[in-house]
């Protein structure tokens, strides 16, 4: 596969906090393939309540999609669907989702450790990727309906954010059962994961998931 260099640069719809006083946490929310950021932002807005002093941005992935006229984005090329092509595809965009995660903590002026990172589908891949890498942990990592790219080469991982894994018994996407293969290789590795199967639920997020990753993160940032 051939991997191109990514844009240097990511922009999306935001959520001031809702109390109006200055940011104590950061939340973040990367979409899936073919989607864009506000598509998600409305995951923000479900969860204001709960984080009135958070704020919330859903960055548009770098890459729109070769074959797409409507505004479709991609963080990384799929062709051959492969757990090599994951890999490579998530380790390549890394450093443009690094360098705006560090600059969205700057304008606020929160630590890395006020950050916690929400992803769907391969969003959840970027989570993985670039959230167990960082060189300051996130208070938590959040997957929809996604996988865990390079699960063998967990050993450059550094962090201590806990991993929350959500997933339809449904997806004929992406199939529970890398759900459950992530969970297995990120408990041998060290990092506390907690692994949530929806029965009945295909490849999205439901009210049930929006609950569970509510409550998650309200423990995280406690």
């Amino acid at each position: 596969m051939t991997v191109r260099p990514a844009p240097t640069h990511l922009d999306g719809p935001r959520l001031a906090p809702a109390s109006g006083r200055p940011a104590r946490q950061l939340i973040v929310i990367l979409h899936g393939y073919g989607a864009d950021g506000a598509d998600l932002i409305d995951l923000s807005r479900a969860w204001q309540g709960q984080f009135p002093d958070a704020a919330f941005v859903a960055p548009d992935a770098p890459e729109t999609l070769p074959f797409e006229a409507v505004g479709g984005r991609q963080w990384f090329a799929l062709s051959e669907r492969s757990p090599d092509e994951y890999r490579l595809g998530s380790e390549a965009a890394r450093p443009v989702l690094d360098r705006f995660l560090d600059a969205e903590l700057a304008a606020l002026s929160l630590d890395g450790g006020a950050l916690a990172l929400v992803g769907f589908s391969q969003g959840a891949m970027m989570a993985f990727q670039c959230g167990l890498r960082r060189k300051v942990a996130p208070a938590a990592l959040v997957a929809f309906s996604g996988l865990l790219p390079g699960a063998a080469r967990l050993e450059t991982i550094g962090t201590e954010s806990p991993v929350l894994i959500v997933h339809g018994s449904d997806d004929d996407v992406v199939p529970a059962y890398h759900a459950e293969a992530a969970d297995q290789a990120l408990t041998q590795a060290g990092v506390v994961s907690s692994l949530h199967l929806l029965s009945g639920l295909g490849h999205s997020i439901d009210e049930r998931g929006m609950v569970l990753g509510g409550r998650f993160l309200e423990r995280a940032f406690a």
